[in-house]
């Protein structure tokens, strides 16, 4: 053999025993994890034992109170639920739309708004002052509240090229209202990137607007994303405030089937509906979070 050359060994033909060269952990090392996987699917079986448990004390609770069989047929007829659900699904859709167009108005009004605020260019003076401003009105009025000031209030001005349509009026009001929460958030976020960020990319010759686009703003995002869920799972859900203006979304619909039968199973499905799709946000939020936390611990540890 050369020995100047390293002889390599053939995988074709190598036990995977003698090429692994990684960590094994010892005895007591793995019977602390045989311990720690025992104690985990125990923790899980009690978990769910004790939840399957609670959820038939309730229910045993409820159907043996005096009102049961009325509830019952008020609000889980399966015959009424199963001739209102197109309906409710056709009037959840228009509630899906005005999410949709909701929360990408909020998206860029509300960030606009908070780098207004978090500016410090003292020409930019009196839009501060007017963010702030508007920051603390539409925070502080009720959303429902908003709803009905915008919706009757703006068609009676009369105003050239005002909208009619009440999904769009609903929809203003909810981005007036919600702008208002997302711009606290975007904010709290460009706040909580470190000056010394700021710094070191003026000092690489990043110029101001630069330094916001490619350093500040991607952080800035990446912390508030889990806040940012939470506040448009919320706007989903006020998505059926909008009933009030009468369009025939999904809790109009059940309004009106309810009306017509006197059976409120119907609100039982739209509420179904809204389930269906907050649980999801909700879940998907809450490991947004964790991933943050995780991170966050990960750079503290460095």
């Amino acid at each position: 053999m050369d020995i100047g050359k390293t002889a390599v060994p053939d995988r074709s033909t190598t036990s995977p025993d003698a090429l692994d060269t990684g960590y094994r952990p010892s005895d007591h090392e793995r019977e602390r994890q045989r311990y720690r996987r025992s104690r985990k699917r125990r923790h899980t079986w009690v978990s769910a034992l004790c939840t399957l448990l609670g959820v038939v004390v309730v229910g045993a609770a409820a159907v043996a109170s005096p009102g049961w069989e009325r509830v019952d047929s008020l609000f889980f007829d399966g015959v009424e639920l199963r001739s209102a659900f197109p309906d409710l699904l056709r009037g959840f859709w228009l509630n899906v739309q005005m999410f949709l167009v909701a929360e990408v108005l909020i998206l860029v009004l509300g960030l606009l708004i908070a780098l207004v605020r978090v500016t410090r260019a003292p020409g930019l003076q009196p839009l501060r002052l007017a963010a702030t401003v508007y920051v603390d009105v539409f925070r502080g009025v009720p959303t429902l509240l908003l709803v009905f000031l915008v919706g009757f209030g703006l068609p009676a001005l009369q105003l050239q090229g005002t909208p009619s349509e009440p999904w769009i009026l609903g929809v203003i009001a909810l981005t007036l209202s919600y702008t208002a929460y997302v711009a606290e958030v975007f904010r709290a976020g460009l706040n909580s990137v470190h000056p010394a960020q700021r710094n070191a990319a003026r000092a690489l010759g990043l110029n101001e607007r630069q330094t916001v686009r490619h350093v500040v703003l991607p952080q800035a995002v990446r912390n508030v994303l889990p806040p940012l869920l939470n506040d448009f799972i919320a706007l989903q859900k006020d998505t059926a405030l909008v009933a009030v203006l009468g369009p025939l979304e999904a809790l109009r619909a059940a309004q009106i089937k309810a009306d017509y039968d006197f059976n409120y199973t119907p609100y039982l499905g739209a509420a179904l509906l809204f389930i269906a799709v907050t649980i999801p946000l909700t879940r998907f939020a809450d490991r947004l979070q964790r991933k943050a936390t995780l991170r966050t611990w990960a750079e503290a540890a460095r």
